[in-house]
């Protein structure tokens, strides 16, 4: 007779805030609801489910009687709930006072809605760090699920990993239970009598054996190929068949019930970690393929294979040195969560500061803060939705602290924590960051009544899964594999689409071409350039003039070996739609012509959509915003987002020529390899002549008209019907098809 082998299976779905609502759609009716139809039909087994807050409040708003379903599933006790923190946060990106605030909200939803004592949580992305412990035992939880290599990175072997065990910081305890990459691997992509005959193998091994599978929900149908092979060719009934069948020594459980029964193995100190996937991608791309490498080199010796265990990826924190854009994010919504804080310790209580905190949570959502083999920081409408969540809570608590006088600020700190100082200049309409030291740039840019950054550009660069583009051989396509094995692209020739830039494309940046550049040169970003203004550190200042604000930003270097000093200087006035920019160039000298260009970056406006389009002032359409522009002696033009509400409007003092080009990443998501528009870039150039006393002059207005906006937002007020163009900032606007 078998010894019992106790089965933990947890799994994790999720949605992130910022993606489309036709995914959450699709893969609800893929995914979610065919395992639950499939599941209830097998009362034997049961099931430890964590649902994102994301997720489940789409649910519960577009299909309440999935979530009731859950509640009656829960009464039965065939299924145990897992919480966590409400918007599905890497808990390393947040104070403590976020990390429980989030925690604690999500348990009394929880509790409220499904009746359900929830004692353990799901670690987003399994992003550990052995501090977590204090906050997340006084935030009430008593388990959670990690992946087994975080216990192996702990010395631990495989033969070790057959129950949970217990952790401690700051004098708070809580229970850790090793999820198996072994059968993260087998579920659902091979054969159940494999994974029997592994269960039958650990029951000869082990005397009461706990065994336990977290990983996401969305491979029952979502992921690529596994909609046919698990309900059209009915794995996932063979699986609970098999479960049910040898449910006399193979024992589904929960966590709460092997806490309950079976005492830790023993005490155990996490090093900090991931799943072993994740903590890969972290790494810059030619450590990732040396390590790939090392990793699949043949097992010649005794001494490597012994070495390979050894092994050990990046910290997940490095995101945010690998990609200067998910930093961005984390100090814009460190900057709201610390703002938030201080109004709570001026004693605010009022049901805006809820408002304020909910959407300082949802900006919280992990999945555009890294990437890996999901889209992550590649996908702009996630980008898009974290500014979107800070935008509306600053507007909040703007509200709160005077809803009368107007807003007219500029401040200089380490707004982003690089050691630097950066400029932020607001008023009621625009709130715009700058980066002195980083070459004067520009990098976000808020339109405040559409809650919409124009600055959520994305930079191209190295990735390590370039080299399986460049080499274009595809793998996996049609099968049902795991994602991680899969090479498949979504368009043809996108080797022809990688490309890396020379510099951060944010906007205001100044740039001197040879005076026969190309278009198709500056397009391709192999244009040589023949300054390092891009670069400089710029000195600054800022002064009050009347109602307005300037921000003075100065530098010199050298054009073509010439010494030359760039100023630039931005206007903004109370309650105005309009920045506006001078730019002044000196100690020109008179024989020398140079060509400069500054550049633009405009996020969040993507191509290939006719409702949004360049056009000149008469209204005249040049293309949508994936088109190519060249246009000649031109004073300015508009962007025109009808979808967003915006007319963005573009004028300079000098007549000049324009170009304007879609700035695409190739990039890797669950689907495969695919081709992204990033931003839209812009750049007014001209051939500068100097004036007598070796200086040139332009000035550049940006203006950001959101009345088409506001007027549906009015229409709204007043009960008519706006579906066809919704202002942007529903809750459960968008969402995107992935979890890890």
């Amino acid at each position: 007779m078998r010894r019992p082998v106790r089965f933990i299976f947890a799994l994790h779905n999720h949605q992130p805030i910022g993606n489309f609502e036709n995914v959450f759609e699709q893969t609800y009716q893929e995914s979610y609801l065919p395992f639950l139809d499939v599941f209830e039909q097998y009362p034997q087994v049961r099931l430890a489910l964590h649902t994102s807050g994301s997720l489940m409040e789409w649910m519960d708003q577009k299909h309440p009687e999935y979530v009731d379903r859950l509640a009656e599933l829960v009464a039965k006790n065939q299924v145990e709930i897992i919480g966590g923190p409400f918007y599905e946060p890497i808990l390393a990106m947040l104070p403590s006072r976020d990390r429980m605030g989030q925690i604690r909200k999500y348990t009394r939803w929880l509790q409220n809605r499904l009746g359900c004592k929830v004692r353990g949580l799901w670690v987003p992305e399994r992003v550990w760090e052995q501090s977590f412990v204090r906050d997340l035992a006084d935030a009430g939880m008593e388990y959670t699920i990690l992946d087994d290599c975080h216990f192996k990175d702990a010395s631990l072997e495989e033969s070790q990993l057959t129950r949970h065990y217990i952790t401690e910081d700051d004098g708070r305890t809580m229970s850790v239970f090793p999820g198996s990459e072994k059968l993260r691997y087998l579920i659902p992509f091979r054969d159940v009598n494999e994974m029997i005959r592994h269960f039958e193998q650990i029951s000869e091994q082990c005397e009461n054996a706990v065994l336990t599978h977290g990983d996401d929900g969305e491979k029952f149908g979502s992921w690529p190929g596994t909609a046919c092979h698990v309900y059209g060719e009915g794995w996932l009934h063979q699986f609970f068949q098999a479960l049910t069948d040898n449910a006399d020594w193979l024992i589904t459980t929960t966590p709460s019930q092997v806490m309950d029964t079976f005492k830790p193995l023993g005490k155990i100190y996490l090093p900090d970690g991931s799943y072993r996937e994740m903590t890969e991608w972290v790494l810059p791309p030619e450590r990732q393929n040396e390590l790939e490498a090392i990793r699949h080199a043949p097992h010649d010796s005794e001494t490597l294979l012994r070495m390979k265990k050894f092994l050990r990826g990046g910290f997940w924190r490095n995101f945010k040195v690998r990609y200067p854009e998910s930093n961005e994010m984390y100090s814009r919504m460190m900057q709201t969560s610390h703002r938030i804080q201080q109004f709570i310790d001026q004693g605010l209580r009022e049901p805006e500061m809820e408002a304020a905190h909910d959407f300082l949570y949802r900006g919280q959502c992990n999945c555009s803060y890294w990437h890996g083999a999901f889209g992550g920081i590649y996908l702009p409408h996630l980008r898009n939705a974290v500014y979107q969540q800070m935008i509306q809570a600053d507007n909040v608590l703007d509200r709160l602290r005077n809803s009368t006088e107007p807003v007219l600020e500029a401040d200089i700190r380490d707004y982003n924590f690089d050691g630097q100082k950066e400029v932020r200049l607001a008023n009621n309409a625009v709130i715009a960051w700058l980066a002195p030291k980083s070459g004067g740039t520009l990098y976000e840019l808020d339109v405040r009544k559409i809650c919409h950054n124009l600055g959520a550009s994305l930079t191209r660069r190295q990735e390590a899964y370039h080299r399986k583009v460049l080499a274009g051989h595809q793998a996996g396509n049609g099968d049902c594999a795991s994602i991680h094995d899969r090479v498949v692209f979504k368009q043809e020739g996108l080797d022809r689409h990688v490309r890396y830039d020379q510099y951060p494309r944010k906007s205001l940046v100044d740039l001197f071409y040879g005076c026969d550049v190309t278009f198709e040169e500056v397009r391709n970003g192999t244009a040589t350039l023949y300054s390092t203004f891009h670069e400089s550190e710029y000195e600054t200042s800022i002064r009050r003039i009347d109602a307005s604000v300037e921000v003075k930003m100065s530098a010199e270097n050298t054009v073509f070996g010439v010494p030359v000093s760039l100023e630039k200087t931005l206007i903004l006035t109370e309650n105005s739609p309009e920045l506006a920019i001078v730019y002044r160039l000196s100690g020109l000298p008179r024989d020398y012509r140079f060509h400069f260009a500054v550049e633009m970056n405009f996020a969040g406006l993507p191509g290939g959509a006719e409702d949004r389009y360049y056009s000149d002032w008469a209204g005249n359409r040049f293309g949508h915003f994936g088109t190519p522009l060249d246009l000649k002696q031109s004073d300015g033009f508009r962007m025109v987002d009808e979808w967003l509400g915006l007319k963005l409007e573009l004028e300079t003092s000098r007549f000049t020529d324009f170009y304007a080009f879609p700035v695409e990443t190739v990039s890797q998501s669950e689907g495969g390899f695919e081709l992204v528009q990033q931003s839209v870039a812009v750049q007014p150039h001209w051939m500068v002549v100097p004036d007598e006393n070796g200086h040139w002059e332009v000035k550049i207005l940006m203006n950001f008209d959101t009345s088409l906006a506001e007027a549906r937002l009015t229409d709204r007020t007043d009960g008519t019907d706006t579906a066809e163009h919704p202002v942007p900032a529903p809750k459960f606007q968008d969402v995107f098809l992935r979890s890890t």
